[in-house]
């Protein structure tokens, strides 16, 4: 693998699990963003937080990098209706400018993109 492909999986790596030890350190901020139509927003804010840590930590181990990867574009794509929910009610959400808050409908596919470049 490539120097490029190495730091990568790194960034990857890192930003996952940061992102999910978020939800654990801060799951207020997470619960707030669960869109109201769904249930158990706690719940669903550590589930999705232990789910970005094993695939944080799984991009790492080559042997099962690639499920790793899947597993979180899933997590991506199962998380995109709260990004579309806090686009079109940006009231809702003062703190973030609206414009941030459409800007994260692409930038998910990008990341997506990303994932699956550097895991498959």
């Amino acid at each position: 693998s490539s120097p490029a492909m190495s730091l990568s999986i790194l960034a990857i790596a890192g930003m996952f699990v940061a992102a999910g030890t978020a939800h654990f350190v801060w799951p207020g901020l997470f619960v707030e963003i669960v869109p109201p139509y769904l249930p158990a927003p706690k719940l669903l804010v550590y589930v999705s937080g232990a789910v970005e840590i094993l695939g944080g930590v799984g991009v790492l181990v080559p042997s099962v990098r690639v499920y790793a990867g899947w597993l979180l574009i899933l997590l991506l794509l199962a998380v995109f209706p709260a990004n579309v929910h806090m686009a079109l009610h940006p009231e809702e959400f003062a703190q973030i400018p609206a414009w941030a808050l459409y800007l994260r409908l692409p930038l998910q596919f990008v990341l997506i993109a990303w994932v699956y470049g550097v895991t498959t």
